[in-house]
């Protein structure tokens, strides 16, 4: 099934976020590696395309897992989350409309 991992920023999170990243996209190239991703990426603080020193306010991820337990173990184990990006992550089942 697939989930939606949405993780919420700290304020002033972009510094950590950026020492992070390298880590946190190697777990989501895993995932496509997988054929198991769907999407993911950041949620920009202002509305641009480019943020700068605004930074983001989150991320979502949608990929799928064998069950809600393992999406949110997954999510927790998120270098985001280890290096305190995230103020809180939730994780929810998903049903992929469209595109077909």
């Amino acid at each position: 099934m697939l989930y939606a991992i949405i993780g919420q920023d700290h304020e002033d999170s972009l510094p950590r976020r950026l020492e992070a990243r390298p880590a946190h996209l190697a777990r989501l190239q895993a995932l496509q590696d997988a054929g198991r991703l769907v999407l993911a990426g950041p949620c920009p603080a202002i509305d641009s395309a480019c943020p700068g020193p605004a930074g983001f306010s989150g991320s979502l991820i949608v990929a799928e897992f064998e069950s809600l337990d393992a999406a949110q173990v997954w999510a927790d184990a998120d270098p985001y989350v280890a290096a305190g990006v995230y103020a809180g992550v939730s994780v929810k089942p998903f049903l992929k409309v469209l595109p077909q």
